[in-house]
């Protein structure tokens, strides 16, 4: 097949795939995906952020992650990877989210349109093949990464990042259940550097609706914007015996609820970025606010794949945070995003569970279920 056209979007040559309900660009560099446009014929929801420096000059010393970054990407290793696993040097969050994907086929049929790019990383050997697929009348992203001819301890995860209206509260976010909540373990930002956490390092919960700052009170993480000037980082071990695991923020002004729907066997945890102007240095500058990152992982927060790999004090407690790969077996990381309008009375999401249609029913704290047309066979 003919390799499409790239189109510069924000700042950032990028593939475009499409259908009548769904628009979604993804970059060459990094395979970061954004923007993308849910319910195109109604009222066009654009529920990702894109960095407020993408487009400006002088970015260029900046690490190909940061260029770009946007919407969502799939890392490989999840995280920082200061420290090298067994002389294994990543970048931040992988090969997979810094360097240029091949183009290798655009899939088109009645109903449905698939993108397919293609990465061998250069640290560890196998490859990467990334397929983005969209299916007419689903306001839903299909996403598959396949992992090949690889092999040993290996932490990989979505970046999904929101971009919150700006009002104090205006998203709801809401989980299944959890086997264990905790704080990251150090602070997440330093003073003498520029950067503001507000959270108290270590510290776990039962809830996002009440956690620890470091004053000693408790603050609700389930409503966002909050904490204007702080920047924190919490995880969350998904229930492991759940056919499915999710997370969802429901925006009640306007009228619609994103989610996320994985296999809690294969990204077993979610990292809570919690971005809002708490960082005052380059490139951040204190005005990254309103963004949360949704962040589906098998890890030990973000510090990467030695500390992953590593016995640590998540680990410890029964919940792996690393997958161990096989070269002579492909793993597939399944995951889908997507959006569902919702009628005035849905207050925050209670809990998603699978109907007799084949999708998804968003049932609500009150008001009544919203059903979802939805491939939910595709997770596993």
């Amino acid at each position: 097949m003919k390799k499409p056209q790239l189109k510069t979007v924000e700042g950032q040559p990028s593939y475009r795939v499409a259908t009548g309900d769904v628009e979604a660009y993804v970059t060459e560099v990094g395979g970061q995906l954004g923007p993308v446009t849910f319910d195109r014929k109604g009222t066009k929801i654009k529920p990702y952020s894109v960095a407020p420096w993408v487009k400006e000059k002088g970015i260029s010393k900046l690490p190909p992650i940061l260029k770009v970054l946007r919407g969502d990407f799939f890392c490989l290793p999840f995280g920082g990877n200061d420290t090298p696993y067994k002389g294994e040097a990543h970048p931040i969050h992988g090969e997979t989210a810094n360097v240029k994907w091949k183009f290798a086929g655009l899939e088109r049929s009645k109903n449905e349109q698939t993108l397919h790019l293609k990465l061998k990383p250069k640290v560890r050997a196998g490859t990467v093949d990334k397929r983005i697929r969209l299916v007419s009348g689903h306001q839903a992203l299909y996403i598959k990464h396949t992992i090949s001819g690889m092999k040993g301890p290996m932490n990989p995860g979505h970046h999904a990042m929101l971009k919150f209206p700006d009002q104090p509260g205006s998203g709801r976010i809401s989980t299944s259940p959890i086997a264990y909540g905790q704080v990251l373990p150090v602070p997440a930002e330093d003073p003498a550097m520029g950067g503001y956490s507000c959270l108290k390092p270590g510290a776990t919960f039962k809830s996002l609706d009440a956690v620890m700052t470091q004053t000693g009170e408790l603050t609700d993480l389930s409503r966002f914007p909050g904490r204007r000037g702080f920047e924190d980082i919490v995880m969350t071990v998904a229930d492991p015996t759940l056919p499915f695991a999710w997370t969802a923020v429901t925006f009640p002004k306007e009228g619609y609820v994103w989610f996320s729907i994985k296999d809690p066997q294969v990204l077993r945890n979610t990292v809570f970025w919690i971005s809002n102007g708490g960082r005052h240095y380059d490139p951040w500058n204190g005005r990254h606010v309103n963004v949360m990152g949704l962040e589906d992982v098998t890890a030990y927060f973000h510090f990467g794949l030695d500390e992953s790999a590593k016995r640590n004090p998540i680990s410890s407690k029964g919940y792996p945070t690393v997958l161990r790969l096989n070269e002579k077996k492909a793993l597939d990381v399944n995951y889908i995003m997507g959006v569902a309008r919702i009628p005035k009375t849905f207050s925050r999401v209670q809990n998603i569970e699978p109907n007799s249609d084949g999708g998804l029913s968003l049932i609500p704290e009150r008001g009544r279920a919203v059903k979802v047309p939805l491939d939910l066979s595709f997770i596993k």
